[in-house]
């Protein structure tokens, strides 16, 4: 006979789940609390990343101890974060436990409490708890604005609203590709912004600079991002979408608005990249830590000009290749009369930058080079990285109970 008894971790993840389907936002914090009350938890936290990726945030509620905020770079939640990885820090009346929040592989923040003891079947039923919290919270975000203020440590353009509204989640990892972005300056963002999908084996990416600044900037990358979308969800090649986006610009705008671009198709199972280059900067392909070219193609107008049917162009990656795309605000930026940041220093970056994982390559990357550029930031810049690393996920599809 099989045995379906409930034991307490599941009724424990059972009656939060059951009781939050209904429950209002405000109150998913004060649930979460006490239900980690049950297993003697205390001094509980929810922290949420900030839109700058500098610093978690705790966010406010009844029965949450809301604390100071938490740098990523130099904290253990920090280090939960960003490693996705369980942090225990022994105290003198416990052990204070940092889980983070995963949202699949998207980092939500970090789930903070203190425990007496922890044993290993503690550590079992709190990463489920945490998984499930993430899910809880990222749901719930649909419905209310409280969560989006928390995240908010400086006030935000209309602009940068918009395009933070039309980004997918910065970090999807699989176990056959990976992907990471990053918007500057967050909170004034205009003219930037990429998208993904990945349908079955194919990995379907973009990474966009609208022309011009503020709003106009953000109207014309919210009609260029919605364009791709409809055209990539009909399933058409690299030459038609572009065609496809450039007559939808062109007729939204006319000839006197643009938007360059990189389209891309990876298949992942193979390794297999195509791209239409609309007068972006050259992507970079990195091998074992060193940049080993740029991924030039022939020459394609920008979207929106009505350039002619453009030649799709090809490379086949090896497994741990990553490809970094990014726009020219990051390598035409200068201090007023001094030379522009340009692509050798950006490549002396990429090839020093720390972190193992896309997700921390590319915000430690883009820190990086904010701090060389003492924070001059008169134009958008944004990165977007992609790891491929090949083999099958078959297995996955497979669960043992």
């Amino acid at each position: 006979m099989v045995d379906r008894s409930e034991g307490f971790g599941e009724r424990l993840l059972g009656v939060l789940l059951d009781r939050a389907h209904e429950m209002p936002p405000q109150l998913i914090a004060p649930l979460v609390a006490e239900e980690i009350g049950r297993i003697g938890g205390r001094d509980i936290s929810i922290l949420l990343q900030d839109y700058e990726q500098l610093i978690l945030t705790p966010l406010p509620g009844r029965s949450l101890a809301v604390g100071k905020p938490e740098p990523i770079d130099d904290s253990p939640a920090g280090t939960a974060f960003l490693r996705a990885m369980t942090v225990e820090q022994p105290q003198a009346d416990g052990t204070r436990m940092y889980l983070p929040l995963l949202d699949g592989s998207d980092q939500v923040g970090v789930l903070a409490f203190t425990l007496d003891t922890v044993d290993d079947d503690d550590r079992r039923l709190l990463g489920r708890l945490a998984g499930l919290v993430a899910d809880m919270l990222v749901t719930k975000s649909s419905y209310t604005d409280q969560f989006f203020q928390a995240r908010r440590l400086e006030p935000m353009s209309v602009a940068a609203e918009i395009q933070w509204s039309l980004l997918p989640p910065l970090t999807m990892i699989t176990p056959q590709v990976a992907v990471a972005g990053i918007l500057e300056p967050a909170y004034n963002i205009a003219g930037d912004s990429f998208d993904y999908a990945l349908n079955d084996d194919i990995l379907h990416m973009v990474i966009i600079d609208a022309m011009g600044h503020d709003l106009d900037a953000a109207v014309l990358a919210t009609v260029a991002i919605g364009a791709y979308r409809h055209a990539r969800r009909a399933d058409i090649g690299l030459a038609d979408l572009y065609t496809f986006m450039d007559a939808a610009i062109h007729k939204q705008f006319g000839t006197d608005h643009f938007v360059t671009a990189q389209m891309m198709r990876l298949d992942i199972g193979t390794g297999h990249l195509q791209w239409v280059n609309a007068g972006h900067p050259a992507a970079l392909l990195i091998r074992d830590r060193k940049v080993i070219q740029a991924l030039e193609s022939p020459g394609t107008l920008p979207i929106g000009f009505g350039g002619d049917i453009p030649q799709v162009s090809e490379q086949t990656l090896l497994r741990g290749d990553r490809v970094l795309f990014f726009t020219d605000g990051l390598v035409e930026e200068h201090e007023t009369g001094g030379q522009q940041f340009g692509e050798e220093r950006l490549i002396d970056f990429v090839e020093s930058a720390h972190g193992n994982s896309v997700r921390e390559t590319v915000r430690s990357l883009s820190h990086a080079l904010m701090r060389e550029r003492r924070g001059i930031t008169t134009d958008d810049a944004t990165l977007f990285l992609v790891e491929w690393c090949g083999g099958t996920a078959d297995h996955l599809a497979s669960i043992d109970i």
